[in-house]
Formats: C-alpha cells, sequence, structure tokens
C-alpha cells in the first residue's frame, strides 16, 4: 500500500499514527538482533517502517535483503531509501528492481552524504545530481508502482543553510512525483510549524511527516543534534543537563520532553510521527507509552487482519490461506512458498503444485550456533531432560525451541497445565491451539479480523511421540468420530484417519458483509513438507553436539524412531477434548539414560553412547 494513501487514512480517521527508522548493521549478530527487534516492534503497530540505504556494495545488498525482509516475512509496509551517492544507473535500477520484487511500494528519494573521504558531494558518472532527477527517473521507470517519498529540512541542511533555495528544491522534489515529505529531526516545534506554513505558503500540499528522534543518553542526544543542526530549546538543556550522567533518568526526562513536542505537532493537526529508532527499542518505545499510542495491556484488542502475520511480498497481499504446522515458524514457510505463483485466497488450492521449496534454503533450518544452542537448551542426557526443555518453553523461561522461533504466547494459556503435563510424562509438544467457539474479533487474546465479527478455532495439537505409544494413541482418536489425526515417521511412514487429502479448516471467522474466512487449515500434502522440515530442525540440534555425546546420541534416537502426530478435535464446543486422548499414558524411565554403546579406538575397546532410546 502507498504510504500516502495510509497517511490520508488516519488524517480521515483523526487517530495519530507513527512509524519507524532502522539502518543496516554492520555485524551479521547485529543484523539478527536487529530483526528480533523489527518483530517485536511490528507489534507496537507501526503504519509503516523505512530502512536506509548503505552505501557500498554489502551494505546496499543488505539494505535490499531487510526490505524484502521486512516486507514478506514481518508484513511490514516498508520504504526503501535510495540515494545518488556513487549509484550509477545501473545500480539504481538494480535496487529498484529488487524492491519491486520484494513487494515494496515506496521509496523515499535522497541525494544522500558525501562519502567519507570527499568533503565535497559529486555526481558519479551517468548517476544523478540531485533528488529532484532521481524522482523523475522512478517515476518515468515505474509509473505509479512506487510512492515517492522526499526529504524536507526545517532547519536547513549541512552543505545549505538557505531556506528560499532549500523550498525551492524541495517544491522541484515535489513537482517531479514526490507525494509525501519526511522530515530531517528536530526539537523545536515552533520552528518546525513555521516551517510547515511556509511549505503551503510555497504551494506544497502534500503531507508531512515529522522525523523525531528520541533521546537515549544525553551524549547522544547532544551529538546528533549538533550533528544535524538541530536547535535545542533551553527547556531540554535545563531538564537534562543536571542528570546528564545517570541514562535512566535522561530516558525518562527525556520521553517526556519527546511526547510533549509530539503533542504539539499533533495538536497542530500533523497526525504522523516517524520515530529514527537508531536500531533501538526502549526509548522509542518509552515516547509511545506516554503518548499511549501503544499499551502494555494485555486486555488490549489486537490489530491484525488474519490470526497469522500476513506477508506484503509481491503477489501475496491477497494470501489468506495457510497450514496450521507453520504457525511457530512465519519465516520459514514465506521461504518455502516464496517461488509461487499464486497464493491461496479464499480457499487452499492443491499443495502438489507448486511444490513446498528445498530444505536448504536460507531461514528454514536451525538458527545459532552449536555452541549458542547448547548454551540455550543444555546438554541432555534422559527424556526428563528433553521434557524440561519444553516444560521451560512453557513456562516462559526458554524464549525458543528447535521447531518454535517466539516465546509460548498468551493463547496457550487456557491449555499451558495440560500442556506442560503431558510433556511431563514424555510426550513432546510442539504446536496446539484452543478451541474457541464465536468470541469477538476483538478479543484480546484470539480475536482478528475486521470489527463487529465472531472467530471460531478447532483444538489442535501437534507432538512427537514415541514408537511405543503411538499405537494404543491412534486406536484412542478412532473411538471418537470428531478426531482425525495424521502420523507419520522421519522415513515418511504416514497413517491417517482424515476422510480425504483436502483441506480441514481450523481457525474461520464471520464478519458483517464479508463471506466466511477459513485463514488456518491442515492438509496432507503441506503437513508431509511440514514433516521433512520438523524431522531436519530436530536432526540439526542433534548436530550441535558431539557425535558420541549423549545429547547427540538422545536426540537422534528420538528423530530416527518416533513419530510426530498432530489431531484436530473438530467439535469445537470441546475445549480440552483431545487433552482425554492421554490418559495415562506415559514413558517409562524418563530419568534413565541411554545405554553405553562399544567403539574400538586402535583395537582396544571402550564405552560410547547407544542409539537406543529407553522408554
Amino acid at each position: 500500500m502507498h504510504i500516502s494513501s495510509k497517511l490520508a487514512e488516519a488524517e480521515r480517521a483523526g487517530k495519530p499514527v507513527f512509524s519507524f527508522e532502522f539502518f543496516p548493521p554492520k555485524t551479521e549478530q547485529g543484523v539478527q538482533n536487529l530483526y528480533d527487534r523489527i518483530d517485536r516492534m511490528h507489534d507496537f503497530g507501526p503504519a509503516f517502517i523505512d530502512v536506509t540505504w548503505g552505501s557500498g556494495g554489502s551494505r546496499s545488498q543488505l539494505t535490499c535483503e531487510m526490505v524484502k525482509i521486512a516486507q514478506t516475512v514481518y508484513g511490514l509496509e516498508t520504504c526503501m531509501h535510495l540515494t545518488c551517492t556513487d549509484m550509477g544507473k545501473e545500480k539504481v535500477d538494480a535496487a529498484l528492481h529488487a524492491a519491486y520484487e520484494a513487494g515494496c511500494k515506496n521509496i523515499l528519494a535522497l541525494r544522500g552524504d558525501p562519502p567519507r573521504e570527499q568533503e565535497k558531494w559529486q555526481a558519479v558518472e551517468g548517476g544523478f545530481r540531485y533528488a529532484k532527477d532521481l524522482v523523475e527517473y522512478i517515476k518515468k521507470k515505474y509509473g505509479s508502482h512506487f510512492d515517492i517519498a522526499v526529504a524536507g529540512y526545517p532547519e536547513g541542511c549541512d552543505d545549505n543553510q538557505d531556506s528560499v533555495t532549500l523550498m525551492e528544491h524541495l517544491k522541484e522534489k515535489v513537482d517531479a512525483g514526490g507525494t509525501f515529505i519526511v522530515t530531517q529531526m528536530f526539537y523545536d516545534v515552533d520552528r518546525f510549524l513555521e516551517w510547515v506554513e511556509q511549505v503551503r505558503a510555497a504551494g506544497i500540499i502534500v503531507p508531512i511527516v515529522p522525523g523525531i528522534m528520541p533521546i537515549q543518553t544525553y551524549a547522544a542526544f547532544m551529538r546528533r543534534a549538533k550533528f544535524s543542526n538541530c536547535v535545542i530549546p533551553q527547556v531540554f538543556i535545563d531538564t537534562l543537563e543536571p542528570i546528564k550522567n545517570d541514562d535512566a533518568q535522561v530516558r525518562e526526562k527525556g520521553k517526556v520532553l519527546v511526547a510533549d513536542m509530539c503533542r504539539r505537532i499533533i495538536d497542530a493537526g500533523i497526525l504522523h510521527l516517524h520515530f529514527y529508532t537508531m536500531n533501538l527499542e526502549k526509548a522509542t518505545r518509552m515516547v509511545l507509552e506516554e503518548l499511549e499510542l501503544v499499551s502494555n495491556d494485555q486486555n488490549t484488542p489486537p490489530n491484525r487482519r488474519l490470526p497469522w502475520r500476513q506477508s506484503l511480498g509481491l503477489n501475496r497481499r491477497e494470501e489468506d490461506v495457510r497450514p496450521v504446522f507453520w504457525k511457530n515458524r512465519n519465516k520459514s514457510y514465506v521461504a518455502r512458498t516464496q517461488e509461487w505463483d499464486e497464493f491461496p485466497n479464499g480457499r487452499w488450492g492443491d499443495a502438489r503444485s507448486p511444490a513446498f521449496g528445498e530444505l536448504d534454503a536460507y531461514d528454514i533450518g536451525l538458527k545459532g550456533t552449536n555452541e549458542e544452542n547448547k548454551k540455550r537448551w543444555g546438554e541432555p542426557r534422559t527424556l526428563r531432560d528433553v521434557a524440561n526443555i519444553f516444560i521451560y518453553f512453557l513456562e516462559g523461561d526458554l524464549k525458543s525451541l528447535p521447531w518454535s522461533e517466539s516465546p509460548i504466547t498468551s493463547e496457550a494459556e487456557v491449555i499451558k497445565g495440560e500442556l506442560i503435563d503431558l510433556n511431563r510424562r514424555g510426550l513432546f509438544t510442539i504446536t496446539s491451539q484452543p478451541s474457541v467457539n464465536g468470541v469477538k474479533s476483538s478479543h484480546p487474546v484470539h480475536g482478528w479480523g475486521p470489527v463487529g465479527g465472531y472467530v471460531y478455532q478447532k483444538a489442535y495439537l501437534e507432538l512427537l511421540i514415541s514408537p511405543h505409544l503411538i499405537d494404543e494413541l491412534i486406536l484412542r482418536i478412532e473411538k471418537d468420530p470428531n478426531m482425525t489425526y495424521y502420523a507419520v515417521t522421519k522415513d515418511g511412514n504416514l497413517s491417517t484417519n482424515a476422510p480425504s487429502d483436502g483441506p480441514n479448516a481450523v481457525t474461520w471467522g464471520v464478519f458483517p458483509g464479508k463471506e466466511i474466512v477459513q485463514p488456518t487449515i491442515v492438509e496432507t500434502i503441506s503437513f508431509l513438507a511440514w514433516k521433512d522440515e520438523a524431522f531436519r530442525l530436530g536432526t540439526d540440534w542433534a548436530k550441535c553436539h558431539s557425535s558420541l555425546s549423549p545429547s547427540r546420541e538422545l536426540i537422534d534416537g528420538i528423530m530416527n524412531d518416533w513419530y510426530l502426530i498432530n489431531i484436530v478435535d473438530n467439535n469445537f464446543h470441546r475445549t480440552h477434548g483431545i487433552f482425554d486422548l492421554f490418559g495415562s499414558l506415559e514413558i517409562e524411565n524418563l530419568d534413565e539414560q541411554i545405554a553405553a554403546v562399544k567403539t574400538s579406538v586402535n583395537g582396544i575397546s571402550t564405552n560410547g553412547p547407544s542409539g537406543e532410546v529407553l522408554n
């Protein structure tokens, strides 16, 4: 969606909205940390994010990658910065094509700063001299596909303090095709509002988005203000200078100062705030909380169109059906389906064509180094140790499992006790959802979709189960006509009582003026694709440990011998029916370590762990 359209919606609704800026980190670990932060800040509800342009080969490629991940995986409307600095037409074309392929519809066109080794800015041969030239080129090449933002400077820019010339340049950029203006950071609201009046007097009517820099520390505040030639109001100095050595106090007082300036901006009729986050979360969140634009209240209604995070990748904006198996691995699902020409809309088609992507694609395997994962999940030597890992996750002490990218959610609260009990008995739960019988779409936990609707879901449970228990469990399932299941081994030995290979909706919603929406399903072909991934993740976990270690043997044994089973209770009026199936089922000898095997080193017998898992 074009950002100018989002700004128009906010103006019509009279409701303040906000957005975030991020920049490409310099290290691989920094990139992963930033993705985790973007994932969390997604829940604040930004109207969009933007990603700055990283000059140079790898850094510019990282900008394109970040835009693609934000659009396709996190479902965030993203605006990509694009500068003229060191950019010939070929490089500009490559960047625009990457943005287009990512589903990005918004570009911030900038001249850019000169490289560090140059005192003055110079255009490269065959490149662009001014931002307006870049705007004109984008408009000519892509028509109306991209919304094009341009920069505004309420207090001048580093190489031009002539306000008349800057206003002329701004008018030229807008006349060339700029659809909204994003300003440089400032703290002096009076100057900003005067500048807005001057912009309107110059005949520029496109929306203006003010750039807001939260205050992290006193030193950073002063450094950034000086770098940007910002006028600092005396009240900021008087408030922050006496506490400049206390970062916590500076953030606390700073949030009030910045929130006050934001209120003045909103009161003046400008309803969008663009936060320069500096890739940090806390100070921005504090300002938004002070403005009551975000809340920590768990009773706040959700703001989501579907029960899962929708992708905004190319051709995916209308996608509204997915298998439940990837509920906790959104990034992987997007990666494995990125080559599809069409995406399910309204119903789930035949998953045989197109096929799910191969497991060697980026973002599918287990994340983290071997040492990081051993530190995260320990070195289990017994099934009890494995059970405790799952229990720690359910209790919130662990933030991830090999099969779950994110922490346990509040949705599981109603069945958490039963899930913990199953794991204590050696039945390792991977994915679940409780039944929901017609709660309002505004429900703080289960709600999704437009206001005024009602949502439903069937109880669903997916777990790893020992081969010694699988026959008894299936016998119990098949006695209940409301239960359907799929059970499969790593080698593909499949058992099911599903009446067909077709989809079984496990989540649906009823909304005024719309057909019933069924966004989450269980289905044969996609489950087999998920099976490959699930056992691959477990095998990757095993390989974090040395080949002769008890942990390696234990986890490999589970992956090689156990079943992955999913169960659907099609009677959505029942809350705990699935768990009744497991009465008295448990693994014996949970605390017994796997037996040792004999290996030979230079003809001498030694003891090593066996692959036998004791049940």
